[in-house]
C-alpha cells in the first residue's frame, strides 16, 4: 500500500448551504478503472455508500458482473439497471458490432466509442434512485484529461447538469467527480493510496473488447489504461 497520507486524498465538495455533506453516496459503477476507484474513494468518505449500474447494449456487459461482485465482495448496496434503449438511438463502436471500433482519436472529430447521451441518462436515472434512498452525494468516474474529449465527460456538463437536477427534483444532489482533472497515472496512485491497487488492476474491466485486468492491450481504453500504471509504476519505483 502506498504510504500517502489519508488527508491528502481527494475530497468531497461541501453543500453551498454551508451544510456538511450527507453520509450515503451513491456511485454510478460502470465496473472499469475509474468508477471502481471512485467507489473505494466514496467508501473513505462516507458511511454508506451504494452502487448502481447501467446495461445499456454495451458490447463488454460482462463489466456489469464484475461491479456487482465487488460491491459483494466490500459490503456496498448494488442495483443495476437495463436502459438497452440507448443502443436503438444511435450508432456507436461501443454497442454496434458491425462498426470497427477507432483507434485513435480523429482529428476535429469524437471518436466513434462515444456513445450520445449515455452519461446524460446515466446521472439523471442515478439521480433519481439517489432521491428515493436518499443519497444526494453522487459519484461517478468522468474525467477532463482523459484522451477521449467526450462532451459528457467535461466538467462544464457535470456542473451543468448538477444544476438542473437540482431544479427538476427540488433537491440538493452534488455531483462528486475525484477523477475530473487528474490523468491515468494520478488515477492509479488514487487507488494505491486507497489500499486497492490490485483489486483495480485485476477485478475491473476497461477493455472495449471485454478482456478484464489487463485487457486486450490493443484497444484504445487498454492503451490509456496500461500507459498510466506503468507510469505511475515508474515514479513510485524510482
Amino acid at each position: 500500500m502506498n504510504n500517502t497520507p489519508i488527508s491528502s486524498l481527494p475530497k468531497p465538495l461541501l453543500r453551498l448551504s454551508g451544510g456538511a455533506r450527507g453520509d450515503k453516496a451513491l456511485v454510478v459503477l460502470s465496473g472499469g478503472q475509474d468508477s471502481t476507484t471512485c467507489l473505494f474513494w466514496a467508501k473513505h468518505h462516507f458511511k454508506e455508500v451504494y452502487a448502481i449500474s447501467f446495461v445499456y447494449g454495451q458490447k463488454h456487459s460482462s463489466e456489469v458482473k464484475l461491479a456487482e461482485e465487488i460491491c459483494r465482495d466490500y459490503g456496498v448496496n448494488f442495483r443495476v439497471m437495463d436502459i438497452s434503449f440507448i443502443s436503438q438511438l444511435n450508432h456507436n463502436a461501443l454497442t454496434d458490432t458491425t462498426i470497427v471500433m477507432d483507434q485513435e482519436k480523429p482529428e476535429g472529430a469524437l471518436p466513434n466509442t462515444f456513445v450520445p447521451g449515455r452519461n446524460l441518462f446515466f446521472l439523471s436515472i442515478a439521480a433519481v434512485y439517489a432521491r428515493e434512498i436518499g443519497a444526494f452525494d453522487i459519484v461517478t468516474g468522468v474525467s477532463q484529461t482523459d484522451f477521449s474529449g467526450y462532451p459528457d465527460c467535461r466538467d462544464s456538463f457535470i456542473r451543468s447538469l448538477n444544476v438542473t437536477l437540482n431544479m427538476a427534483m427540488e433537491e440538493q444532489f452534488i455531483i462528486h467527480t475525484p477523477l475530473m482533472w487528474i490523468d491515468k497515472a494520478e488515477t492509479w496512485k488514487l487507488a494505491d493510496d486507497l489500499g486497492v491497487l490490485d483489486v483495480i488492476r485485476h477485478r475491473t474491466l476497461t477493455c472495449y473488447n471485454g478482456i478484464p485486468g489487463d485487457g486486450c492491450g490493443h484497444c484504445p481504453a487498454c492503451k490509456l489504461r496500461r500507459a498510466g500504471l506503468e507510469q505511475y509504476l515508474s515514479t513510485k519505483n524510482s
